[in-house]
């Protein structure tokens, strides 16, 4: 049976690391109730016992991608708590992808997957309980990346892309019931998916900061906002650019290593040692 209680109630994927870490932190420190939903059960669970009230926390280790134990995990935190107040699909993965290497089309399509089509799985149970109330806030973490097609990221924009023009539909669709949805387009913040970047960064902000910006956007129900700010003149500047101009400036944009070369690359500094290692497929949040 649902609890009944004056304390937020926050869901959030993508919670072992990075910017979803950042998120519980915040709202674990204002009292929230929290579901965190995270591959590294390990992760989740580390995590849980440094929050301020780690009774507080439910902890579901699963793959966003599996829209089954998505609904279930949701299932479960809704029979404890009832509906949540704020959930943040903020899972996602990133690493640099090139057409023309057969290898790299499950990349495609597993990044499309866990940053579009898993943030529709985190609302569906959600949506439906939150209009019937008429209250509820949906909040999905699209990127600046999203704006323009990135040379060497086509798999990240293209999914980021999607996700964003995903929730400006939600957002009308669920107007009328008095349901916000929120987009909230980082830039580059420090999390171990930009850790790798081999290129510069302008801007770069700190995940704690994001955090604290992200929750007082979503306490105001902003519809889009980008963080940091300046990262928002920067899209607003690359949308506005003429398509031949854009060519000619990204045509030599640094690119994010691929799955092969960043495997090639962990390999070839583990050599003299024998004691590396090949890097993780994906980089995620």
């Amino acid at each position: 049976m649902a609890t009944h209680t004056t304390s937020p109630k926050v869901f959030i994927t993508g919670a072992s690391s990075g910017l979803g870490q950042a998120l519980a932190r915040h709202y674990a420190a204002q009292g929230a109730i929290l579901g965190l939903v995270g591959r590294r059960g390990d992760k989740l669970t580390d995590l849980a016992a440094t929050l301020p009230h780690p009774h507080a926390v439910h902890c579901y280790a699963l793959d966003v991608r599996d829209a089954l134990a998505l609904r279930a995990a949701a299932g479960d935190f809704m029979a404890r708590h009832g509906v949540p107040d704020i959930v943040i699909a903020n899972a996602g993965i990133s690493h640099g992808v090139n057409t023309e290497d057969a290898a790299d089309l499950p990349h495609f399509a597993s990044v499309m997957e866990t940053n579009w089509m898993a943030m529709v799985a985190t609302f569906s149970p959600f949506a439906g309980p939150m209009r019937e109330r008429k209250r509820g806030t949906l909040v999905g973490i699209g990127s600046v990346a999203g704006v323009r097609g990135l040379p060497g990221h086509g798999a990240y924009s293209a999914s980021k892309a999607a996700a964003m023009t995903y929730l400006e539909s939600l957002r009308v669709e669920l107007r009328a019931d008095r349901v916000a949805v929120v987009t909230i387009a980082p830039g580059y913040i420090r999390t171990p998916m930009t850790d790798g970047n081999p290129f510069p960064m302008p801007f770069l902000m700190d995940a704690d900061k994001f955090a604290r910006k992200a929750a007082a956007a979503i306490a105001r129900r902003k519809r889009f906002v980008v963080l940091p700010w300046p990262m928002g003149i920067v899209a607003f500047a690359m949308r506005c650019l003429p398509r031949w101009l854009y060519d000619a400036l990204f045509a030599r944009a640094p690119r994010k290593p691929t799955v092969a070369q960043r495997q090639a690359s962990d390999m070839a500094r583990a050599a003299p040692s024998g004691t590396g290692k090949p890097g993780d497929e994906t980089l995620r949040d």
